[in-house]
């Protein structure tokens, strides 16, 4: 929501820039109108519009490294929620009270169409508590033998490490774009607009070309935000990973 509402607040201020320079261009005195100041407004546009490249080239690939660094993660996250699976399949069928709180974990997180039910509160502290007792669980058992002593000690590291990318996941999901950098992009590319409608000719194909690139700008900036933030909007990490993993627990 925050992605969108920031892309249709950017969209009517772009739409509106030009609209607006259209309007307060014929009431300027003469002297504002001549062909100087015209060049004068058209070179410091293109001084914006190099800046406005600049920044958002730089966002671009703010935005792709976090997704990058996400996916990641969550295919580690699963991983480690299989290897874990595993270790205490083969310790024995001592640790079925372990698996059991463990496989309706995995449901949780991979229960959605994507790992999201982490990052709610109360999702947090339902998973905590899930993940909490499988370590009270797992420090429950008593080994048999030196063998059974490895794998509950490797069992202890995997689960702590599920930990770990389980905080690291859901501190993550909240982007790394400052919203200063934001304002400064959208109060140049403001500018860039409201110059286009300097001296610009009144009629549909002019209107009509404002808005639509002010469509465009508006859509392309809200991809490169909710991609900051992939675990909503139509750009997310993908789900498979986890899936994965739980088909592994159940099998």
């Amino acid at each position: 929501m925050r992605e969108a509402l920031i892309a249709v607040m950017i969209f009517l201020c772009l739409t509106a820039a030009p609209l607006v320079s259209m309007a307060i261009w014929p009431r300027l005195p003469v002297r504002h109108r001549d062909d100087d100041t015209n060049n004068v407004v058209r070179l410091a546009a293109n001084l914006f519009g190099v800046m406005t490249s600049l920044v958002l080239g730089l966002m671009i690939n703010s935005a792709k490294n976090t997704f990058e660094s996400i996916d990641s993660n969550v295919h580690a996250y699963a991983t480690e929620l299989i290897l874990l699976d595993r270790i205490l399949r083969e310790y024995g069928p001592e640790t079925d009270a372990v698996r059991q709180p463990l496989v309706v974990y995995v449901q949780r997180v991979a229960g959605d169409a994507s790992p999201t039910g982490e990052t709610p509160v109360v999702a947090n502290r339902l998973s905590e508590h899930l993940l909490t007792e499988i370590g009270t669980r797992l420090r429950a058992l008593e080994p048999a033998d030196a063998a059974h002593s490895a794998l509950l000690q490797d069992a202890g590291q995997r689960l702590q490490k599920v930990v770990e990318l389980r905080w690291i996941l859901i501190e993550q999901s909240e982007g790394t774009i400052p919203a200063p950098l934001i304002a400064m992009l959208v109060a140049w590319l403001v500018l860039i607009f409201a110059s286009f409608g300097f001296r610009a000719p009144r009629n549909a194909i002019t209107v009509s070309t404002f808005v639509v690139s002010a469509v465009l700008i508006a859509g392309a900036i809200y991809l490169i935000l909710d991609m900051d933030i992939p675990f909503s909007g139509p750009i997310q990490i993908s789900p498979a990973p986890l899936q994965r993993a739980l088909a592994e627990l159940q099998r």
